[in-house]
């Protein structure tokens, strides 16, 4: 096991009505909030109305922006940050799921630092300091209400990439499992089917960590258990709050001291087809999942075996593969690109771009006949 330093400064507020303390922690971070949200989940939900009556019970002047997109774009993180500086915020409040909090940190750090958001992603700027943040997550999946990460994409380079930095981790973030059961099926699916990839990015990861190991087994354990439950019983709040606090233990940093990094190579191959297909996150994670597992059979064959058999009770790698592909398939997310409508008249413009952007992990770096053969599977 490596050394590590384990931080995590957020403040979490989990559980029914917990939305009914953020005014009261607002109002000890500024006096003039930007609150960001996407389109007309977080107003059907009620998450929007009961932030927004937190802030105004306490006096705090609020400027909204909207529109965040699921798979989020830098154009409107600069926008939401230009006006956040034009009216002087002091504040950001992020309404909605990791798409909309991951937009939310970038803008708190631009504002703060004067930077542009591209600029910041690639490392062209160092910001100095950012805004604080609050959340209200109304979607299971990503992890970001507990963690310093955030993903945004750029349809001129054609990338989407992923940030961290300890500066962006929400001063408080606020679950409340009700916000989530109007989420439909499919999304539900991918949320889970997300949480479940970072716990495999970890197990994956450079490094060895027993007790980490024994985390991912136990999250995913979690999932296998409460998922397809709760896909089919879409109301009920005791699995939409399993479901919901596993997607933040599998990417607070739990799963990951001391390793050096998880691998994110499947992350980074799924973000191809989220950005040439606007592809829901979660689906490009069950579709590149196996594809990716049967690829790495010869380097990660032990990995596979070992997660195989702490799962599913398996002892081959393949049993193992074959496993993971009809769990993917039981919560109803695709694991192929055809089910998500892509047809396979597109492996050549997947695979160019996979290899335009070296898409890969930290720990099993990929080939470009890798890459291929990948492209090839996700289709077969």
């Amino acid at each position: 096991m490596n050394q590590f330093i384990a931080y995590n400064p957020t403040k979490l507020h989990f559980g029914h009505g917990v939305v009914n303390g953020l005014g009261a922690n607002a109002e000890a971070l500024g006096k003039h909030a930007l609150l960001v949200y996407g389109g007309g989940s977080v107003l059907r939900n009620g998450s929007y109305h009961d932030t927004l009556a937190q802030l105004q019970l306490k006096g705090i002047e609020v400027t909204e922006y909207s529109g965040i997109k699921p798979n989020p774009l830098v154009d409107h993180v600069n926008e939401a940050a230009q006006l956040g500086k034009a009216k002087g915020v002091d504040m950001v409040v992020a309404v909605g799921g990791g798409s909309v909090i991951d937009s939310a940190k970038i803008v708190a750090l631009c504002i703060a630092s004067e930077c542009e958001a591209w600029q910041v992603m690639t490392g062209g700027c160092t910001p100095e300091k950012a805004l604080p943040l609050m959340a209200v997550l109304t979607l299971a999946a990503t992890g970001t209400e507990m963690n310093g990460v955030a993903v945004l994409q750029n349809m001129e380079t054609m990338e989407k990439i992923g940030y961290r930095n300890e500066m962006i981790y929400p001063a408080h973030s606020f679950l409340d499992p009700t916000y989530t059961i109007s989420v439909p099926p499919d999304y539900t699916a991918y949320g889970i089917v997300d949480l479940i990839a970072h716990c495999l990015e970890a197990w994956f990861g450079k490094g060895d960590a027993s007790l980490s190991d024994k985390f991912v087994v136990s999250i995913i354990r979690e999932a296998m258990e409460s998922g397809p439950l709760l896909m089919n019983d879409p109301a009920n709040y005791d699995l939409r709050a399993r479901i919901m606090w596993a997607a933040t233990n599998a990417l607070n940093n739990t799963t990951i001291y001391g390793r050096d990094s998880g691998d994110w190579g499947v992350h980074a191959l799924g973000h191809v087809l989220s950005f040439l297909y606007d592809t829901a996150h979660g689906a490009t994670l069950s579709i590149i999942y196996p594809a990716w597992l049967k690829v790495m059979k010869e380097r990660a064959g032990e990995q596979i075996r070992e997660i195989g058999m702490a799962l599913f009770g398996t002892d081959t790698v393949e049993a193992a593969i074959a496993e993971f592909e009809a769990l993917f398939t039981t919560l109803g997310s695709p694991v192929r690109c055809q089910q998500a409508s892509i047809d396979d008249s597109k492996k050549g413009e997947i695979l160019s771009l996979m290899n335009r952007n070296k898409a890969g992990g930290l720990h099993y770096r990929l080939t470009d006949s890798e890459r291929e053969s990948i492209a090839g599977l996700i289709f077969s």
